[in-house]
């Protein structure tokens, strides 16, 4: 169990929560499948995928949460085919024109019909809350994905304060400025051989590097010329290697052969007990990492007052 992306919120409020009663307010809104009639279903669901029945999985006071959404699939041409069908046969039988409100209504019609004959599509979110360090952190990829999760754990809690990290410098002007020489770079922190360097007023001046070291001359000139780094690859601690991106999301998390031993050498026989390791490694290392990337942007910034009430509603 280690995300794979990571997607940090700070808590700014009160969310010291029992495993007892956060998993009385989950079981209040569990997933249930799609009827036959529903084109999707969100709820909450077994974080260890099985290895319990329980709906939030705790150690060393870090809860995992597990949302599961369901969506039929219906590809919008095959619906579009079936509607004009149903439009031609009309205007065939009876003579007259389909308009469309007519239409529209027809459309909801082939979608009932073809609904309970479609295939579903799955996606399991993960979060994980941290309340003792006020970090709340989501494996997404995208911050919708991760706002849908939020603004279901809102609705399920009747509040959640938490709000994205702010930080006084541009990640992207320190990021280039690791690029540019070592004594730039905190200690704890290795540059890796990818990045995206961006230039914000030239339309697809976009500079992708893989495999490359980035302390090439040629590199560094675009950063002369302007360009920022806007994702790099990172290694941290000889632990987690991922890439870091403008936003402060991190993504393609990995275990460097270091820590992947680690766990290894203490690693036991049973599945859930193992389970368990993983997620408290996993909480161990996100709320360490990620105040130091904090610290490296200059600490947080000083949030507006009324973006603290929005936090907190």
């Amino acid at each position: 169990m280690f995300f794979k992306n990571a997607i940090f919120y700070r808590i700014t409020g009160d969310l010291d929560i029992t495993t007892e009663q956060l998993t009385e307010k989950l079981q209040e809104q569990v997933f249930t499948p799609c009827g036959s009639q529903d084109l999707s279903r969100y709820g909450w669901t077994d974080p260890t995928q099985g290895l319990t029945d329980q709906l939030a999985q705790t150690v060393h006071g870090f809860h995992l949460i597990s949302t599961r959404k369901e969506e039929k699939i219906l590809p919008s041409v095959v619906v579009k085919q079936a509607v004009e069908e149903k439009v031609r046969v009309i205007q065939r039988d009876q003579a007259r024109k389909v308009y469309r409100k007519e239409r529209d209504q027809i459309k909801d019609e082939v979608i009932l019909d073809l609904l309970p004959r479609a295939f579903s599509k799955y996606q399991i979110t993960h979060a994980l809350i941290a309340p003792q360090q006020g970090w709340l952190i989501v494996d997404a990829s995208s911050h919708k994905r991760a706002e849908e999760l939020l603004s279901y754990l809102r609705g399920t809690l009747g509040t959640l304060p938490v709000q994205l990290p702010d930080v006084k410098h541009a990640p992207s002007a320190i990021m280039s400025q690791w690029v540019e020489g070592a004594d730039n770079r905190p200690a704890d922190f290795n540059i890796l051989d990818e990045a995206e360097l961006r230039d914000n007023l030239v339309e697809g001046g976009v500079v992708r590097i893989k495999g490359q070291e980035l302390q090439d001359e040629e590199y560094i000139a675009h950063l002369e010329a302007g360009k920022r780094v806007v994702k790099l690859a990172v290694e941290w601690e000889e632990a987690l290697r991922f890439i870091l991106q403008e936003d402060l999301t991190i993504k393609r998390i990995k275990l460097t052969d270091q820590m992947k031993e680690k766990m290894d050498q203490e690693s036991p026989e049973d599945q859930l007990a193992q389970f368990d390791a993983d997620l408290a490694q996993m909480g161990i290392e996100f709320t360490r990492v990620f105040p130091q990337l904090i610290e490296a942007f200059g600490g947080l910034a000083e949030a507006p007052e009324s973006a603290q009430e929005t936090a907190n509603v």
